[in-house]
């Protein structure tokens, strides 16, 4: 099988190349798209220096069952038509918080377009728990 792709790979070395730059391209306009990304360890500065506030995105089951600290809670499918609710932390950064970094990506990418300054928790609450960070019910 490995013998097969290098084979292919040093015959067809022009579809090979070109398939390794699409690659790379995809890659790099898919980590764009979603903005900046924050460690746990960034968003606990953010948070202790006053400068963020965490939008949590999940949906109202899990965020009852665990969430950040001071977290502001805004289902997935409802921050577009809430936006307004948010104009008044505009001065902070806006860290974005899903289960496991599925949904945060975009809300952060339309935070942005509307005037945002805002970020998403790399990894989602997932990687907030695999640091053992605290969760509040």
């Amino acid at each position: 099988m490995l013998a097969n792709l290098i084979e292919f790979a040093t015959t067809h070395y022009v579809l090979s190349g070109l398939f390794v730059v699409l690659l790379a391209l995809l890659i790099f306009t898919e980590l764009r798209k979603g903005g900046q990304s924050l460690s746990s360890r960034e968003l606990t500065a953010l948070i202790n220096s006053e400068q963020g506030l965490v939008l949590d995105v999940r949906g109202q089951k899990d965020f009852s069952a665990g969430h950040i600290v001071g977290a502001l809670h805004i289902p997935y499918e409802k921050v577009a038509s809430r936006i307004a609710e948010l104009e008044k932390h505009k001065a902070k950064t806006l860290v974005v918080v899903d289960a496991m970094g599925q949904h945060a990506g975009t809300v952060s990418r339309d935070l942005k377009k509307a005037g945002f300054n805002a970020a998403k928790l790399s990894g989602g609450i997932a990687s907030w728990r695999g640091d053992n960070l605290p969760l509040v019910k």
